[in-house]
């Protein structure tokens, strides 16, 4: 300590003097990279909430939640950041989706409009046991799977209707029905679903199956007056060859698909619908 304190003693004034004008000029240079930094951070946070700003304004303002997101801000905000998938909304017009596509400049993909579907129509599905104290479809699918002996069924306790913001989901006879007039596609409902009874399918397709089991014909008989049997009549005399039993339930092809209904009537459980129809 000595020895730097006498060191010290011999420096002169001049160099003082630089050793000074140095510490100065490095104290302006960290000023400035800190006012650059601030700078830069402000343009691009001003960006950024431009960008979310007109994205806003092209989607549908539906607020859904069927993107995943709690509502179209906090999509548009997913979006702008690069993190969002722009076929992840059912709701916002092909116009209002190809100007995003604009502002994000990404190509816009080809999308058939869809609606949701409830692939169930067990309203006299057999019941193993009563749900105490379960109020949602979420509560009673955890006890056992559910209270009906189909496990793949709907467990009808409005847990879709909740999540509707058009009102166009109800309960009916203890299962869920969509009306179809009402159902923008948004997915919200889909989402909400634990037991994944409801389905997309394009607005167009003119039939749906209401069924979701796998199961063979004796299993689902015993579970079920409304469930697919496995027979594969469907798929025998569809004419245009677009139902396919896979794991014995049928699978529509829908650019297939007539529309001749000729598997609706063919149906002996009716599992197969008319998309306008309940």
């Amino acid at each position: 300590m000595q020895n730097l304190l006498v060191t010290l003693g011999t420096i002169d004034a001049e160099t003082w003097k630089t050793v000074g004008w140095v510490a100065l000029i490095i104290a302006v240079i960290a000023v400035v990279i800190v006012l650059l930094i601030l700078l830069v951070g402000k343009v691009f946070h001003v960006d950024a909430d431009e960008m979310v700003t007109k994205i806003l304004e092209n989607l549908a303002g539906a607020n859904c939640g069927g993107c995943g997101c709690s509502g179209c801000s906090g999509f548009a905000q997913k979006l702008a950041s690069g993190e969002g998938d722009l076929s992840a909304c059912h709701v916002t017009s092909p116009e209002g989706k190809a100007e995003i596509a604009k502002l994000l400049g990404i190509e816009l993909k080809a999308e058939e409009r869809t609606v949701a579907v409830v692939h169930c129509a067990g309203a006299s599905a057999v019941h193993t046991f009563r749900p105490v104290g379960a109020s949602t479809c979420a509560e009673t699918a955890a006890l056992f799977g559910g209270d009906k002996l189909c496990k793949e069924g709907c467990l009808g306790c409005g847990d879709c209707t909740a999540a509707c913001t058009e009102s166009g989901v109800r309960i009916e006879d203890g299962v869920a029905k969509i009306d179809a007039d009402k159902c923008l596609g948004c997915g919200a409902c889909i989402l909400t679903c634990p037991k994944h009874v409801i389905g997309r399918i394009p607005a167009s397709a003119p039939v749906y199956v209401a069924c979701s089991s796998h199961c063979r014909g004796k299993e689902v008989m015993a579970a079920c007056d409304a469930g697919c049997i496995g027979c594969g009549l469907c798929a025998k005399k569809c004419p245009s060859s677009a139902i396919t039993m896979t794991d014995n339930l049928p699978v529509i092809d829908y650019a297939k698909c007539m529309g001749c209904m000729t598997c609706v009537e063919s149906c002996p459980k009716k599992v197969i619908k008319a998309r306008f129809e309940g």
